[in-house]
């Protein structure tokens, strides 16, 4: 073949090569060069994965409880986070349940709702409660968060947090929730709980109203699951 036909066959013969160029260098990039190979997955992995609201973890510490001569004032919030992956920054870093000092709380609420009932969005709710042995809550307290941060529940818009309760004797975990009348969304949410958890036992719903007149302590409840 002379010339003339080489260069009808391919009319830019340098393109051929600067493509093939470019693709060996890809192959090597992408499969000899393990460290740019590290490097390209690391930077996909790290890619950020943004929750449906963000959430903030909220501390009540017992040793400041008896400080503060007004209810509620030892309770702060730590952190807020929006990404799957600062979730776990925090929590791969924090006390679990088991832990934490007795007469501790901790909270994890959609932002800007506070963990009292005089918040606007809590006042006209109420609280689901399961109960374990003392130290024994750690892996029900991860579950929970991880359905209320994904979004798992069928009602997930009634849900305004939760919270771990750390007492002497045993543990609680509470999920609050925003309209405790509203009967169906509630019975919807302890039953998914409570087959989330794999809990065996009764659990009760309790209106924040009831608790407020009985100071939290003989309110009856309004729901069973």
């Amino acid at each position: 073949m002379n010339i003339s036909e080489e260069e009808n066959k391919n009319p830019n013969p340098n393109t051929k090569d600067e493509e093939d160029g470019e693709l060996e260098e890809w192959e090597i990039a992408g499969e000899g060069d393990d460290t740019a190979s590290s490097s390209l997955k690391k930077v996909v992995v790290e890619q950020p994965q943004p929750l449906e609201h963000s959430w903030t973890f909220w501390f009540d510490d017992p040793r400041a409880k008896s400080k503060k001569a007004t209810w509620g004032s030892s309770r702060l919030p730590i952190y807020t986070f929006s990404t799957i992956e600062q979730f776990w920054s925090l929590y791969n870093n924090i006390d679990h349940p088991s832990k934490l000092a007795v007469g501790a709380d901790f909270h994890c609420f959609k932002y800007k709702i506070e963990p009292k009932w005089e918040d606007p969005v809590c006042a006209n709710g109420g609280k689901w409660t399961v109960i374990f042995k003392k130290g024994k809550s750690d892996m029900a307290w991860l579950y929970t968060l991880l359905a209320l941060i994904g979004e798992e529940f069928e009602y997930s818009d009634e849900i305004c947090g939760a919270v771990v309760n750390v007492r002497a004797k045993q543990d609680r975990i509470a999920l609050w929730t925003k309209n405790a009348a509203n009967e169906t969304a509630q019975m919807g949410i302890g039953k998914q709980w409570k087959e989330l958890l794999d809990y065996n036992n009764t659990i009760g719903f309790i209106f924040h109203d009831d608790a407020k007149k009985k100071l939290n302590r003989g309110a009856k409840n309004r729901y069973t699951v």
